[in-house]
C-alpha cells in the first residue's frame, strides 16, 4: 500500500514538480496539492484522503509555514510534518521545530536525498538532516532529567530561542558579550550539543523554554 503523501507550497510549478517526483518513486500518492494553509485547511475539512506525511513550505502568503504545522499538529497529531525552505537559516529551523515539523529540508535536496529522507520519517518518524546541523533524534528521544541552570541562564536561554542574535542578548540583559558567551559555552555542556540550534531543540524539549 501506498502512503498517502501531501504539498502545500505557493510556487506551482515546484508544487507540481515536486508532486511528480514523488510518484516516480513508486511508494507515495499524493492526496493533497496546496498552495497555501488556508487551502490545506478547505481541503481536510472534504472528504478526502488525509496524508501520513505532509511536505511544507515555509514561505506562504495568507497561511504561512509555521502557521500552517501549528494548525496541523493540533487537528493532526499523527501526521508527519516535512518543513521544506530554500533557507537554512537557524531561527527558522527553530521556529519550524517548535511549530512541530520532524524534518527540515532545503528544496535544493537532491532526489536521492529526498527519497532517503522520507524513508527515515515514514519509517522512524523523523529525519536527522546533517547538512543542516540539526539532531532530530535527541529532540524525539525520550524526556531525561533535566539540568540544573542558573536564573541567569534560564533568562539567556529564553532569549537564544528568539531571533536575537548573541550581541543583542548580551545588551538586552546588561551583560558583557564575554558573559553571554560563558552562558552559552556552559549550557553547551549541560545541555550536551554544539550549535545555538541543538541548544534550542533541547530547551523545547526538556520544556525548559516558554513556546509563546
Amino acid at each position: 500500500m501506498k502512503t498517502p503523501i501531501g504539498i502545500v507550497d505557493d510556487h506551482q510549478l515546484f508544487l507540481k514538480s515536486l508532486g511528480l517526483m514523488l510518484k516516480s518513486f513508486k511508494v507515495y500518492d499524493v492526496v493533497l496539492e496546496a498552495l497555501n494553509g488556508k487551502e490545506v485547511q478547505q481541503k481536510l475539512a472534504g472528504d478526502g484522503s488525509v496524508p501520513s506525511i505532509m511536505l511544507i513550505d515555509v514561505n506562504m502568503p495568507v497561511m504561512n509555514g509555521v502557521e500552517t504545522a501549528k494548525w496541523l499538529n493540533k487537528k493532526y497529531p499523527q501526521m508527519k510534518l516535512v518543513a521544506l525552505s530554500m533557507n537554512d537559516n537557524d531561527t527558522v529551523i527553530i521556529d519550524m521545530i517548535k511549530a512541530g515539523c520532524c524534518a527540515y529540508l532545503l528544496k535544493e535536496t537532491h532526489p536521492d536525498e529526498l527519497e532517503r529522507a522520507l524513508q527515515e520519517i515514514n519509517k522512524k518518524g523523523f529525519y536527522n538532516a546533517d547538512s543542516s546541523n540539526i539532531n532530530f533524534r535527541r529532540l524525539l528521544m525520550t524526556e531525561q532529567e533535566s539540568p540544573v541552570l542558573s536564573e541567569k541562564e534560564k533568562i539567556f536561554l529564553q532569549y537564544a530561542c528568539s531571533d536575537l542574535t548573541y550581541k543583542e542578548i548580551a545588551s538586552t540583559m546588561c551583560l558583557s558579550e564575554r558573559t553571554i558567551d560563558g552562558y552559552r559555552e556552559s549550557l553547551f555542556g549541560k545541555l550536551k550539543v554544539q550549535s545555538r540550534v541543538g541548544l534550542a531543540m533541547e530547551a523545547i524539549k526538556k520544556g525548559l523554554v516558554s513556546l509563546s
